[in-house]
């Protein structure tokens, strides 16, 4: 079977370094046609994994090294017994190098090459093997037909490296991008095949370093990493002598008219991850609700800023903006929250009132907007946030000295010191209301628990898919509050609480 997304170096890096780790392998001794083999040898590995009782291919080759691995795959399959065809949609008089050699080979193997045209059939397996990771515009033609007519074929599909048409760097579609239901990469992995559009894109996903020196590949600087179970931050385990005061204070502000529930489960994640005490302001009317739902925490009816002045001395992490609303009770709450000294997690309508300078952050916070958000943070909209989400979670982080989280598929986390790590895991059906409450009251948990806030946003953020993934497994239906006792679990299954 190919390779799961856990399987995976941790290392994320850049198109142009990906290229330069491959000139530096050139360098150090190994050809650039050795290293084409070696790519087509993987991926017509990992094709015949993936579907075992094919014996038909058809390759779609461009002009570039990409075109090249393609040539070659041909190659192999034919030799295999495979029926083979390769429609050119580059023209092979304009290849160069390597692939020009890649060509000459598949010619004197005497597979079928045809000039690509919109009428001619796909059959069997289709091989994307047009467009690299050079790529940086949109999809011109005769590509973008092309890449049209392999997502309408209904036929099982591998890419080369990168479907087509994905930004290597930033994971979005340059107008329209190859939906592959597998991808073989080499090298290094690329940061786009992780956020933004690639989950829609890159299907099974298989790396093949070719072979390349560790060394060499370690000496590069990565642009970011993935978070997986072996480089997690951890919580220590407890002392049995252990009480709740060792464990923080979690004060969650929030819920206004209409918006309680948004607290209560913000309150009701801090509480099962694992903070001392949990304490939350909010409307009045929300009083019962709160003490009935969690009778665990002190609840305050709040109506004005000055209720809280003496809890504000009494706690050690606040969580802000879960159903805070923007009318003036909010505002008010989230005024006497920013002049307080301790570190804060902000989401929701305490982000929007941020980003309408209607109030200052803290230093030390962890952010967690989603793309819609970011966008107001920034000024920008949306699409330019999506656009190149590495970059806006940097901008965001730059901008506000603060960690931040940008959610949405592929969620990134950045530190004002220029670290960059991505979350990929979670289920469709996560597309739900409240998750966002449930993250925000478990970052403020770890925080109490004495995690930095870069450590409590990278493990929150995975917990959070991680027990969106499991839940989602039970398909639609999935409900924020579901998350919970699956966080819960991971978090005991990842850092037990006694040793």
């Amino acid at each position: 079977m190919p390779h799961t997304k856990d399987d995976l170096p941790d290392a994320l890096y850049s198109a142009a370094q990906v290229r330069g780790l491959d000139a530096s392998l050139i360098a150090a001794g190994t050809s650039g046609f050795e290293l084409m083999h070696r790519a087509a040898r993987a991926t017509w590995r990992a094709l015949v994994r993936q579907w075992p009782t094919a014996d038909t291919l058809s390759v779609l080759a461009g002009h570039g090294n990409n075109a090249g691995d393609g040539y070659l795959v041909a190659v192999l399959a034919q030799r295999a017994g495979w029926t083979v065809r390769v429609l050119a949609v580059g023209e092979p008089q304009r290849l160069q190098g390597d692939a020009a050699l890649a060509h000459a080979e598949a010619v004197s193997d005497n597979v079928t090459i045809d000039a690509w045209n919109p009428h001619l059939p796909l059959r069997g397996v289709v091989l994307d093997a047009l467009l690299g990771t050079g790529l940086t515009g949109d999809v011109r033609e005769p590509y973008a037909s092309a890449i049209a007519a392999i997502n309408a074929s209904g036929l099982p599909v591998a890419a080369v490296d990168i479907p087509s048409g994905l930004c290597a760097d930033t994971g979005r579609m340059l107008g329209d991008a190859v939906r592959a239901d597998l991808t073989v990469t080499f090298i290094g992995l690329k940061l786009g095949l992780f956020t933004g559009d690639a989950a829609d894109c890159v299907g099974a996903l298989v790396f093949n370093d070719l072979q390349a020196d560790s060394q060499l590949i370690n000496q590069a600087d990565a642009s970011a990493r993935r978070l997986t179970t072996g480089n997690l931050p951890r919580l220590a385990a407890r002392a049995p002598t252990s009480h709740k005061g060792k464990f923080g204070h979690v004060l969650l502000i929030g819920g206004d008219h209409g918006f309680g529930g948004a607290i209560l489960l913000s309150a009701q994640s801090a509480l099962r991850s694992g903070a001392g005490m949990v304490s939350v302001a909010t409307r009045s009317e929300h009083v019962p609700a709160a003490l009935a739902r969690i009778p665990e925490a002190m609840v305050l009816g709040t109506s004005s800023a000055n209720q809280l002045m003496g809890l504000l001395q009494k706690v050690s992490v606040l969580v802000v903006g879960p159903g805070l609303g923007q009318a003036s009770w909010g505002r008010s709450l989230l005024s006497a929250a920013a002049n307080a000294p301790l570190p804060q997690v902000w989401d929701a309508d305490a982000l929007n009132m941020l980003a309408e300078a209607q109030v200052s952050l803290p230093k030390g916070c962890v952010i967690t907007p989603h793309p819609g958000e970011a966008a107001r943070l920034l000024g920008i909209t949306t699409a330019q946030v999506q656009a190149d989400r590495p970059a806006a979670a940097h901008a965001l982080s730059k901008k506000y000295t603060a960690v931040v989280v940008l959610k949405g598929a592929g969620s990134l986390i950045a530190s004002p010191d220029g670290r960059l790590a991505l979350c990929h895991q979670g289920h469709p059906a996560m597309a739900t209301a409240g998750l966002g409450d449930v993250l925000a009251g478990l970052v403020g948990a770890l925080l109490a628990q004495g995690m930095d806030t870069f450590d409590a946003a990278c493990l929150g953020v995975w917990l959070h898919a991680n027990a969106g993934a499991r839940e989602g497994e039970f398909g639609r239906g999935l409900a924020a509050s579901d998350l919970i006792p699956a966080i819960r679990q991971l978090l005991e299954e990842q850092a037990p609480c006694l040793k």
